[in-house]
């Protein structure tokens, strides 16, 4: 009978790793893996999927290597040893110690910040939920900005589905519609306060927002359209049910939305001025400087380039 990963793996703490214990110490399961963040089923089992656990220790209990048994509900089982500090300086290239400023949260990856704050805790002596609970969720400002990005990623490019397909090129037309598509899904976890995860999860985990039920069916007709013509009134109807969500919202004035023909050209587009209002509300001024220099987002848009952790001592640089 198929277990789930994360009950799985909090077993094989209770039962093997906790009876063994004689020193103060965190359990938990945070990382990769698709039973982290709950996804997992019977296909994941084929690969990387054994009992593990984190076990977080003092400085001066660093060196603890706990016996796993080799084998645990006929898998083989791991137990990872770290301590708090270590563990979120590997993974996010971040001290807990070290207040978090807007630098911090834009390079830090989104799928990061899902996979820290996933998971579950097993068992906590040493402040392992307070540090998940600094990384909980963005705060109110640099949300504001996240979501002036995403909007900015999705009106330049609307028109193009139009031009594209205007041209006889359908394949291209439908390859940035469905960009689009990405974007206004992003756009819903950000109003949600939801971290999105990788790419394999990614609609899965979108299917679970409250929103879904509304906007799921206007997603999937554009990207079953068959012309340029019919991509462009699907766009339209999901864009103001986005735009509609963050109406909703209450977090700036009401921002009202328009159809425009962008430089007189024959393709209609749905805008509002939602940059504009978001922008207005944000009162940091750290972070109203770096929207005002850099109103693009977050580092996940260079994640392919700059993907380890060291390498946000660059990237500090762009938002410092």
């Amino acid at each position: 009978m198929y277990i789930p990963g994360l009950e799985l793996c909090r077993r094989f703490y209770r039962e093997e790793v906790a009876p063994g214990l004689r020193v103060p110490h965190s359990a938990a399961l945070l990382g990769r893996g698709s039973e982290v963040l709950g996804f997992d089923d019977e296909m994941s089992t084929d690969h990387n999927c054994e009992p593990r656990v984190l076990l977080f220790v003092a400085d001066e209990h660093a060196g603890l290597r706990p016996e796993a048994p080799e084998r645990f509900a006929g898998r083989p089982a791991l137990v990872e040893v770290h301590t708090v500090r270590s563990y979120f300086r590997d993974q996010l290239g971040w001290d807990p110690a070290d207040e978090l400023t807007a630098p911090d949260w834009l390079t830090f990856p989104e799928r990061n910040l899902r996979m820290m704050t996933a998971g579950a805790i097993f068992h906590d002596e040493l402040g392992l939920q307070a540090v998940r609970d600094q990384l909980a969720y963005y705060p109110d400002d640099v949300w504001r900005y996240l979501q002036i990005g995403a909007w900015w990623r999705v009106h330049p490019e609307m028109n193009l589905t139009g031009r594209a397909g205007f041209v006889g090129d359908e394949l291209g037309s439908a390859l940035i519609g469905s960009r689009l598509v990405h974007d206004l899904m992003q756009l819903c976890f950000l109003m949600e306060r939801q971290y999105a995860p990788y790419s394999k999860w990614f609609g899965t985990a979108f299917s679970r927002l409250s929103c879904a039920d509304e906007l799921s069916p206007l997603f999937a007709k554009v990207l079953r359209t068959q012309s340029w013509q019919e991509r462009e009134e699907a766009l339209m109807a999901a864009y103001t049910g986005v735009a509609k969500l963050h109406n909703r919202l209450e977090i700036t004035e009401p921002v009202t939305i328009g159809i425009e023909r962008m430089c007189g050209r024959p393709f209609k587009v749905v805008w509002g001025d939602f940059p504009g209002a978001l922008l207005a509300a944000i009162k940091d001024p750290g972070v109203r400087r770096i929207a005002d220099r850099w109103p693009v987002g977050t580092v996940d848009e260079l994640r392919n380039v700059l993907w380890l952790a060291r390498d946000r001592r660059q990237l500090l640089v762009l938002f410092g």
